[in-house]
């Protein structure tokens, strides 16, 4: 095999590569002859077959294949014999291929980019944290508590009050003609939770047992359905006025809540709660970590893959203009397309460099994912879809692309995780309200440049979902 250097400018690698006719021949004689073991030929005893014959009859389907097979084998050595690293799958283009000749192709490629890792130690990051809130807690307890009160009938006849539950008979009609779903007899009202069309629990307070009277109410232009925006009329009955018992808050209530008693309850909730503030605050760490390593790396960026981002980025964006204009930011809104491009491509830059960044962390410490943790992502894709988990399996399992965009996020967090175990992180004690503020209102520079559109960059394997959804297409 001879391997010619045709391009060397930048991260570019072009290479024309010859493989002798014989080594083709070689290959080809070898497969027919495999063949011959266990083709079945009229007049033929089994394994008897003339490789000749199997040559004449089936040459140009096994000649393809062994064009397939060579190309993979003289391409691979290629690249461990030159020590090349390449970002994406090298490009191959068929030159000259036949019966009795060289077969010549060429293979074009960008490699990956010589990166100066930074020192981790040096890095200082702030970890904000926030403190369970025992009042909130307090507050959920009671929730809790209000779904699980009792209600008893009113003693002493009296007006419905804010906080009673009025048994009611209700009738709803538009335009004077009943609509489905509104009507219902002995329906137990919370007067004041606000479960009903704004303004129709107002109205019924004040009235007495045994009352007849019109509710008149406008749904709300959101309603989902074809009554979103009219206005409709009530005809309700009061038959009866419970008044609600609290439950006691104590151990017996911890119990039917799941807890063993009233502060394992209380210190669940606050676990909960932490759990919760803790996704945010790793959400923000990571941001914060991955700025920085932006800032401090500097390094050549593959055209291609840089370009591919782009178009991916440009893409998604150009779609959602269309079908939710609604959702674009307002600073996108004023400017020209042109304008537009240049921003993305600075976002797909950045995603690009990143992307190069952690994986050379990632192999310089040996930093992998394991089979079972990518076994685990894929159980939690399934669950999704109950009774079709076989087809997610198999979906991940024929598809290389949606295994590694499956595999991509996980190395990425374990990426961070090493780096943070190395850097210099002070946490912080924060409110929950500057937890969620936006770094850059600090210091009043936008970070929207850098971390927008990061639901497009973890493209979290919507493919597998789609393929789930393809049978009941």
């Amino acid at each position: 095999m001879q391997v010619t250097e045709t391009n060397n400018e930048g991260l570019k690698r072009a290479y024309k590569i010859v493989v002798p006719a014989s080594d083709i021949e070689e290959k080809l004689i070898s497969r027919l002859t495999e063949i011959a073991k266990t083709i079945r030929m009229p007049g033929f005893r089994p394994g008897k077959v003339p490789v000749n014959m199997i040559r004449k009859l089936h040459g140009g389907a096994v000649m393809g294949e062994i064009l397939e097979q060579t190309v993979n084998e003289s391409s691979q050595s290629a690249i461990l014999e030159k020590e090349l690293r390449p970002v994406v799958q090298p490009k191959i283009g068929i030159d000259k291929f036949d019966e009795g000749v060289d077969l010549e192709y060429t293979m074009e490629m960008e490699v990956f980019p010589n990166i100066e890792l930074t020192d981790f130690a040096k890095i200082k990051i702030e970890k904000l944290k926030v403190p369970a809130d025992e009042e909130q807690v307090s507050q959920i307890i009671d929730q809790m508590a209000s779904g699980q009160k009792e209600t008893k009938p009113v003693e002493k006849n009296r007006p419905i009050a804010s906080g009673d539950v009025a048994v009611i008979d209700f009738t709803g009609s538009v335009d004077g003609e009943e609509f489905a779903g509104g009507k219902a007899d002995d329906y137990n009202l919370d007067i004041g939770s606000g479960s009903f069309i704004p303004g129709f629990e107002d109205q019924i307070i004040g009235h007495d047992v045994g009352d007849e009277f019109d509710v008149n109410v406008a749904f709300p232009e959101e309603y989902t359905s074809e009554l979103a925006g009219k206005d409709a009329v009530f005809a309700v009955k009061i038959k009866e006025l419970r008044e609600s018992i609290p439950a006691d808050i104590d151990d017996a209530f911890a119990q039917k809540m799941g807890a063993e008693n009233l502060e394992n309850l209380r210190a669940k909730l606050r676990e909960n709660q932490e759990q919760e503030l803790n996704v945010y605050s790793r959400m923000r760490v990571k941001r914060e970590l991955l700025d920085i390593l932006d800032d401090k790396h500097t390094f050549d960026l593959p055209d291609g893959m840089v370009e591919s981002e782009f178009n991916t980025v440009w893409e998604q964006f150009d779609q959602q203009r269309k079908d939710h204009p609604d959702q674009i930011d307002e600073d996108d809104k004023g400017k020209t397309d042109n304008e537009l491009k240049e921003q993305y491509r600075e976002i797909s830059a950045r995603r690009v460099r990143l992307g190069l960044l952690l994986t050379e962390i990632g192999q310089k410490n040996e930093i992998t994912v394991s089979p079972e943790e990518v076994n685990r992502a894929i159980v939690q894709e399934a669950q999704q879809f109950q009774g079709r988990e076989k087809e997610v399996f198999d979906y991940y399992k024929k598809n290389p692309e949606a295994m590694q965009s499956l595999q991509a996020p996980l190395l990425e967090d374990k990426v961070v995780d090493f780096i943070l175990e190395l850097a210099d992180v002070n946490e912080k004690d924060v409110t929950v309200e500057e937890l969620m503020k936006d770094p850059g209102e600090k210091t009043g520079k936008k970070t929207k440049a850098k971390s927008k559109k990061k639901a497009a960059a973890k493209k979290k394997v919507a493919t597998a979902k789609k393929a789930a959804k393809k049978s009941d297409d």
